[in-house]
């Protein structure tokens, strides 16, 4: 064999089989379409708090991620994934007297972020059911939750459709430094008071851009199968380089038997 054909064969040989596994990579890829809110103090509620969300949503398996800092500490908040309203956060409009001050409750936020879809529960139960089991909330000032969970049919549609909320509830709106009765009694459960079940931070989930998670990243994006298109052209690259080096080799031999 001509010693000029040796660097296409190995060139062949190399990228045939490079060309299939990049392929391979790009469809195995992926894990769920994620969904990020930015959760901001909910009107006239008195909250200094603020935080962060993300939903990552594979069929009805959820992965939820809940940051939040600054809310009343050595408390419990209970906190859900709201649909069927208009997918939004309320306004400073949608606040009521209670007890002789300005507030939102959970209740005068329902037509803003909907009723409760999901509970996002420290363990168990995660259903509507659960929507006030103070006992399996977090309940400190600021936390990290992470809990991957199966979610209704209804809630994974309401996701899909940028048209759930997150809400975290609880605040300490004259500022002691505990839930009393400052609001009167929750409209949701006359033993506990109106500050324990107010919505206290906020947010709509949104679907994240395509890419990297959240930035855009034009190379995350072709790691994670981003363009098909050029892996598949890649490996059709790699296949013409082998059938040229065939061809060389061929017709080097023919030269060869003909002498």
């Amino acid at each position: 064999m001509n010693k000029t054909l040796f660097p296409l064969v190995g060139i062949a040989a190399f990228a045939v089989p490079l060309a299939l596994p990049a392929v391979a990579s790009a469809h195995d890829a992926g894990g769920g379409t994620n969904y990020q809110a930015t959760l901001d103090p909910v009107a006239t509620n008195m909250v200094d708090g603020s935080g962060t969300a993300t939903v990552t949503l594979s069929g009805n398996q959820a992965t939820v991620s809940v940051t939040a800092n600054q809310l009343l500490d050595s408390s419990p908040h209970a906190q859900h994934i709201h649909i069927k309203g208009s997918g939004e956060c309320p306004k400073a409009d949608a606040a009521h007297d209670h007890n002789g001050h300005k507030a939102i409750s959970t209740t005068d936020g329902l037509p803003a972020y909907g009723k409760i879809g999901t509970s996002l529960t420290t363990r168990g139960d995660t259903s509507p059911n659960s929507a006030l089991a103070v006992d399996r909330f977090p309940a400190t000032g600021s936390f990290h939750y992470t809990r991957t969970m199966t979610v209704t049919p209804d809630v994974a549609d309401a996701v899909r459709a940028n048209n759930a909320v997150i809400v975290v509830h609880g605040i300490d709106y004259n500022h002691n430094g505990k839930y009393d009765s400052v609001l009167g009694a929750s409209e949701l459960d006359p033993k506990l008071p109106q500050e324990a079940t107010a919505p206290a931070i906020c947010g709509a989930l949104n679907s994240m851009p395509t890419g990297g998670a959240g930035t855009g990243d034009g190379a995350s994006q072709a790691s994670s199968g981003g363009n098909d298109t050029d892996l598949v052209a890649i490996g059709l690259g790699a296949a013409a380089v082998a059938a040229l080096a065939g061809t060389l080799i061929l017709r080097r031999r023919n030269t060869e038997a003909q002498r």
